[in-house]
């Protein structure tokens, strides 16, 4: 059956037929000592399927992959583009998807309503950390301004130390070649460290992106701030 959590307020409008339940987003700054095993991966990715099919074939290799070793999918819980390819297909295998999709997007109905359980939340803000909640590890598969900004930020986070969950990108038919060049010369130019450079897995196939993740130990980071006082 599909599950429904609204946070703060109950959804009106077209999806009042909902059952819905409240609840909170607890703190997902947690602090891991080892990364013991990945039983949920987010997918950032594009609400469009992109110039060539290739995205949306890569999309269902990723999903495939996910069911094989019985990872649930998290992802943003819209319908369209490569984010609603890569849940029909993990759905299509018998996988477990857990949406989670703002408020305002849920009511103009680019929601996806056949999930094993869907999160609307009231601003992208909270959607964001609950994802990150639920997740034991991050990968982006092309997207747009949205999907980077998301990639950006999470790994952010495992740069100030508020996790320590692995993050990286499935290179698919070279397109995030150019971004992989401008974040060797960020490195270049010395405006980002060796050991966080690293942290960002970068692979083409992804068995050997998932192989990575299962082995993941991050780098012992200096936390400057912690997440009280951001």
């Amino acid at each position: 059956m599909l599950k429904f959590t609204v946070f703060r307020t109950v959804i009106n409008s077209s999806l009042e037929r909902l059952s819905v339940q409240f609840t909170r987003i607890t703190n997902p700054f947690f602090k891991l000592t080892t990364m013991t095993s990945i039983n949920s991966i987010c997918i950032y990715c594009g609400s469009s399927a992109g110039r060539l099919e290739t995205y949306s074939s890569s999309a269902s290799a990723i999903a495939e992959a996910l069911v094989s070793r019985n990872i649930k999918l998290v992802y943003g819980g819209a319908s369209i583009g490569l984010m609603g390819g890569v849940a029909n297909r993990v759905l299509a295998l018998g996988g477990e998807v857990i949406g989670v999709i703002p408020k305002a997007l849920a009511i103009k109905e680019v929601v996806h309503r056949q999930l094993t359980e869907l999160h609307i939340t009231e601003s992208m803000h909270e959607r964001k950390m609950l994802m990150a909640e639920l997740s034991d590890g991050f990968i982006a598969l092309p997207g747009g301004i949205g999907t980077l900004e998301e990639l950006f930020e999470i790994w952010t986070w495992a740069q100030l130390g508020f996790h320590n969950k692995p993050c990286g990108l499935l290179n698919i038919n070279g397109y995030y070649d150019s971004l992989i060049g401008f974040l060797d010369h960020v490195l270049a130019e010395q405006f980002v460290k060796k050991e966080h450079h690293a942290m960002l897995l970068v692979e083409t196939n992804p068995n050997t992106l998932l192989d990575r993740y299962s082995n993941y130990r991050s780098p012992t980071i200096k936390q400057w701030v912690n997440e009280k006082e951001t």
